[in-house]
């Protein structure tokens, strides 16, 4: 009822009232919506908050760190919101690494506080989510390691890495940065947590490397030690798997999709390798042992062939087959052509590339590679 008037004036008003009625809720309809004050205030602690790396990072040389606040979802005085966190490694990363986060945060009094910071829904977790992380700096080496690594081992390792790095780029001529990060996780299962795959797919391995390949501004590469597997190697196997990795991370940027990955893991073998006395059949059992009983291979290894988690013994044989066939190309054409042959695989087609690099051919090629392991391996 209207105020000040009796009941049948209000019933005789409304069919004139009716119209201006409904045009103010149309109006106030069309109209911006109520400022979103609590998200705003959200999104200001949040931003408050990630101006100091969290306390695992302490000692970790950070160039940048910023979280950028997106939804939020309130729950009471609970809310929690999706950010996407941005850090670069001080001298390592030439842009940013970034990563999907899911900030939770509590109404305190009159202010939101922040209490918790986990990888959002279907991302992967970082380093310091698995605890705190120590660091262990080497000459041309950042080594960061999860709960549970010594500083002696993390040392350890970052000497190994200031010993593959002159290695990697004496082998190849190309620019790169001549420095690498490498991240030692407390188990194998903290290691395949931090690359989303079943921890068998990594069993055995010493090390991966993690990264874009391609020109072009990126994060440093990773190189991810295997605790368990580089734990068992002697000395001369943890050289061979860190020249290995460093030797990835020195040709990125001339890695590409076309680049075929028996050139890629054979020439990042042939790096580690380069300058011993390794014979074939000793460096390449798994191989030795199936020429030995006729299983010579009908062509260079496919990409398949190298897969994670498969027929150890099969994946073995394609990195001893595509290792000895760069040790071929190195051998009979020259280290140079070696080196130009994979600038150039990556920009354009194998067989392109063979006939610049060397005047042959796939088919050439691997006629080649395959009397050279007949004659070599028996």
């Amino acid at each position: 009822m209207l105020p000040g008037r009796t009941r049948p004036r209000v019933r005789a008003s409304l069919p004139r009232l009716l119209p201006l009625l409904l045009l103010g809720a149309l109006l106030a309809g069309c109209g911006a919506p109520p400022p979103d004050t609590a998200g705003a205030e959200v999104r200001r602690a949040v931003a408050d908050w990630s101006r100091t790396p969290p306390a695992p990072l302490a000692g970790i040389p950070l160039e940048e760190w910023s979280y950028a606040a997106g939804s939020v979802r309130r729950e009471g005085a609970r809310a929690l919101v999706r950010a996407r966190l941005r850090y670069r490694l001080a001298g390592y990363d030439t842009a940013p690494e970034e990563a999907a986060r899911e900030v939770e945060l509590r109404r305190d009094g009159g202010s939101w506080r922040v209490t918790g910071d986990r990888p959002a829904p279907g991302a992967l977790p970082r380093l310091w989510d698995q605890g705190p992380v120590a660091v262990a700096e080497g000459r041309h080496s950042l080594v960061l390691g999860g709960a549970g690594q010594t500083p002696e081992a993390l040392r350890g390792i970052a000497a190994e890495a200031d010993r593959a790095v002159p290695a990697a780029g004496a082998a190849w001529p190309g620019p790169w940065a001549g420095r690498v990060v490498v991240l030692v996780p407390g188990s194998l299962d903290a290691m395949a947590g931090l690359l989303g795959h079943p921890a068998d797919t990594y069993r055995g391995l010493g090390a991966v490397t993690t990264g874009r390949v391609g020109a072009g501004p990126a994060p440093a590469d990773r190189v991810v030690v295997n605790p368990e597997g580089y734990a068992g190697l002697g000395a001369e196997g943890r050289r061979i798997v860190l020249t290995h990795e460093v030797t990835h991370v020195a040709t990125r940027t001339a890695t590409t999709a076309t680049t075929p990955l028996w050139l890629s893991e054979g020439f990042a073998d042939w790096a580690a390798y380069r300058g011993t006395a390794a014979e074939p059949a000793r460096a390449a059992p798994a191989l030795a042992r199936a020429v030995r009983r006729g299983e010579l291979p009908g062509a260079l290894p496919r990409t398949e062939d190298f897969a994670f988690g498969g027929d150890p013994e099969a994946s073995a044989r394609a990195y001893e087959g595509a290792w000895l066939a760069c040790r071929l190309i190195a051998e009979k054409w020259g280290e140079r052509a070696l080196t130009d042959l994979y600038a150039r695989a990556g920009r354009e087609p194998l067989d392109s590339a063979l006939r610049s690099t060397l005047g042959t051919d796939t088919e050439g090629l691997t006629r080649e590679w395959r009397e050279s392991l007949r004659d070599g391996l028996r």
